[in-house]
């Protein structure tokens, strides 16, 4: 047997037979069943982990979108102390639980709300001899009352509640107030009636303000001082009177504000005035604004006292600010419409810490309406009876409602989210103090009478701002060098450029924003003509370097091996980036008269040390790897017969490169810059640390920024659970996730359609 023969049968003794072979089969199909179903199982459950978080996100946004109701839960007979007597002014406590009326005769009576109960009976001071000629409120949070009397005096009390805990059971146990004293003190020095009357608490003291039954409007400013041994003392008085209503009108209703500065007045001919009397000696008329919607049956200032709502007998509801002009005086100026009732405005009851309020009509309507959103929220008709008195509580959980039969309805109400709707999240909002509609984020103020600001444009256009500059430094220098690195370098200097801009990627961005915060922001501030200086210099050095070289005896050229070229630029790069920064005071004395800082301050030209240079340099230092990367290999696995057969058709190597390698690997550079760009839109500690955290809307790159990501980290912290403002920041996080996922869909369109173009070279 030959010697081939012998390799033959001893190949053939190895073959596997037709049973192995089977059994083979059988081992590889399922194999490749276990892979198949293995990654497509995997992919299904990224795509379902996708969809837990999209779900999870929106149950926390849903109840943005639910609707306010009103739900009538009970009604009854109002029972009071005397027949002819009728409630003037109806509260109801925070437990809502009990109520407390104000009665035109000067009783004051608790009741249980569900009952109708009396649970305590009291008397203004100076009713039990006075006869009560008027009854005035302030803002719902100061719960002052106050009792106007025909003589001319006034008396002003204050519900209060006491709670205590006996049996390990609730209890609340209502009281009065007396901030002015036990006696009436005098308001009119002419001893006339006072037909109506408004009171406010104030840093003056208390501020009552009223009409005399001639028509003259009068106020008066009192302090109750404290004795020396911490009980009441005496009180002092401020009392003065303002001029008439021009043209003979009569007032219909008047409002003091709760730094006693400003009243406003609806007279009987559908004008409202504006009166200054921050001093008493010069108290005057400031301006006479028609309200062109109809007579003014009722009047009410928001919480703040910085916003009126205005009802008319057309059944308009509006909203009007006290706006400060450039010559530092105010106006009276109509902001919004709402939603008209179907009659009469007949009540007004603003919410205690919100801009909202409730309304009630002489139909029996009644509507929750809420300022900042501009919202109708509700209209609904509870009554078949004319409302005159309406009543929400602290917690805005339920309200009282008192038509003009002395029936009372109580009713349950779902309001928990009304400062948000899309207007107000996207579109410009004219806030309280405002010149003009803006867009403005600032969910938290110091006092309850803050308006929240909840515009998510400032904080989507911060977003893109710090990703446009992070994107505007990484994708030259990471595409740029990955071409480089790919086709040109060295296989030997490849090996170690490519691990090391990778291995960045590993930097905590935590390190990253701690040093640009404290370090670069203070060096670019003090070297601002340096930045410049180095964006231009760069270039023009590598170019100039690179000319000189070709000019090179080629000799000398051919000393260095090819793909070591870049190692030629290092020393002449370091010593322009050291010169740009040892010529950047004398570049300022030259020419920005020793500041560049304060020049572009002179040029109106904002400048915040941690700006949006900062974060561009910062962000996209981080973002560079993620580009590099992925450029890199899709420029480095372009076939090499591609790029071959063009230097063989007589193509430089750069024509190569832009005719066929770009092209070729298009698709991959693409898909890298969207995952910079996606890495740059939800990056969160750079711009945390570097920013100043202001949420401004412009482009300045000498100013800061808010991004969604940065907002979510700063704010989720302090904010209370299922609060709007918690709410409105996982919807910001819906926002970014869909941001997100909308541009890497558009990017992978994109990128299929360029790798089936290409595929064919």
């Amino acid at each position: 047997m030959s010697e081939r023969q012998s390799n033959d049968q001893a190949r053939a003794s190895l073959m596997p037979n037709a049973e192995q072979r089977a059994r083979l089969r059988k081992v590889r199909r399922f194999k490749d069943g276990l892979s198949r179903y293995g990654v497509g199982t995997a992919g299904l459950m990224v795509v379902a982990s996708l969809a837990l978080i999209f779900l999870y996100l929106f149950s926390e946004v849903a109840p943005l979108l639910r609707g306010s109701s009103i739900e009538v839960t009970a009604d009854y007979p109002f029972g009071l102390s005397e027949s002819d007597d009728r409630s003037r002014h109806l509260v109801l406590e925070r437990y809502e639980k009990m109520g407390a009326t104000f009665n035109d005769s000067g009783e004051i009576q608790f009741f249980n709300v569900d009952s109708g109960q009396v649970l305590a009976s009291f008397e203004a001071p100076g009713s039990d001899r006075l006869v009560v000629s008027a009854v005035g409120h302030s803002v719902p949070s100061d719960r002052l009352v106050a009792y106007g009397f025909a003589n001319g005096q006034a008396s002003v009390v204050r519900e209060n509640y006491e709670l205590s805990y006996p049996n390990d059971q609730r209890l609340v146990t209502p009281d009065l107030e007396y901030p002015l004293g036990e006696e009436p003190v005098v308001l009119d020095e002419n001893g006339q009636a006072i037909t109506d009357l408004s009171v406010q608490n104030t840093d003056m003291g208390v501020v009552l303000a009223g009409v005399a039954k001639d028509g003259r409007l009068v106020m008066g400013r009192f302090r109750m001082s404290q004795s020396l041994f911490g009980g009441s003392g005496s009180v002092s008085a401020t009392r003065f009177s303002l001029p008439p209503l021009p043209g003979g009108a009569e007032v219909q209703d008047l409002l003091v504000d709760d730094s006693g500065r400003f009243l406003i007045v609806a007279d009987d001919k559908a004008q409202l005035h504006f009166y200054d009397v921050e001093v008493p000696s010069n108290a005057h008329l400031l301006e006479t604004v028609p309200t062109e919607r109809g007579q003014v049956t009722a009047m009410e200032f928001l919480v703040g006292t910085l916003s009126v709502i205005v009802g008319t007998e057309t059944g308009s509801v509006s909203q009007w600010y006290l706006i400060r002009d450039d010559s530092n005086r105010f106006h009276l100026t109509p902001v919004r419409d709402f939603e008209s009732l179907s009659g009469p405005v007949t009540a007004i009851a603003p919410e205690y810490t919100r801009k909202g309020f409730a309304a009630g009509d002489a139909r029996g309507q009644v509507g929750l309406f809420y300022g900042t959103s501009s919202d109708t929220l509700i209209i609904k008709s509870i009554a078949d009876r004319a409302i005159e008195q309406l009543a929400l509580s602290p917690i805005n959980g339920r309200m009282l409602a008192l038509d003009d039969q002395q029936r009372l309805y109580i009713a349950d109400v779902w309001n928990k989210h009304p400062e948000v709707s899309f207007s107000s999240m996207w579109q410009k909002v004219w806030y309280e103090g405002r010149q003009q509609p803006e867009y403005v984020w600032q969910a938290s103020g110091s006092s309850d009478s803050f308006e929240p600001k909840m515009s998510l444009v400032p904080l989507s256009i911060g977003t893109l701002k710090a990703a446009f500059f992070a994107m505007l430094f990484a994708i030259p220098l990471g595409v740029m060098g990955a071409v480089y690195t790919a086709y040109f370098m060295t296989p030997k200097l490849r090996g170690v450029v490519k691990p090391t801009i990778e291995i960045m990627e590993a930097l905590p961005t935590v390190i990253l924003g701690f040093l640009a915060g404290l370090w670069l922001a203070p060096f670019l501030e003090n070297h601002l003509p340096a930045v410049f200086s180095i964006l231009i210099m760069l270039p023009v050095t590598m170019l100039v370097v690179g000319l000189l070289w070709s000019r090179l005896p080629s000799s000398i050229r051919n000393s260095v091996s090819e793909g070591w070229e870049a190692a030629i630029l290092v020393i002449p790069l370091i010593m322009i980036g050291w010169g740009c920064v040892a010529l950047s005071p004398y570049i300022e004395i030259w020419f920005f008269d020793g500041s560049m800082r304060q020049w572009l301050t002179n040029h109106n030209i904002d400048y915040d040390q941690r700006n949006a240079l900062v974060v561009g340099l910062a962000m996209g230092f981080a973002v560079i790897p993620t580009i590099f990367s992925i450029a890199e290999d899709a420029v480095f696995n372009v076939p090499r017969h591609l790029t071959q057969g063009s230097l063989a058709l007589g193509a430089t190597r750069w024509q190569t490169v832009m005719g066929v390698v770009l092209p070729t690997a298009s698709p991959g550079i693409f898909s890298a810059v969207m995952m910079g760009f996606g890495r740059a839109v939800g990056e969160t500690m750079i711009v945390l640390m570097a920013t100043g955290n202001s949420p401004v809307l412009n482009f300045n790159i000498f100013e800061g920024m808010r991004t969604l990501s940065a907002n979510i980290a700063v704010e989720l912290p302090e904010t209370a659970i299922d609060s709007t403002h918690f709410r409105v920041l996982f919807l910001a996080a819906l926002v970014l996730l869909s941001l997100t996922f909308l541009v890497n869909t558009l990017a992978e369109v994109i990128r299929q359609r360029l790798r089936k173009r290409y595929s064919n070279l």
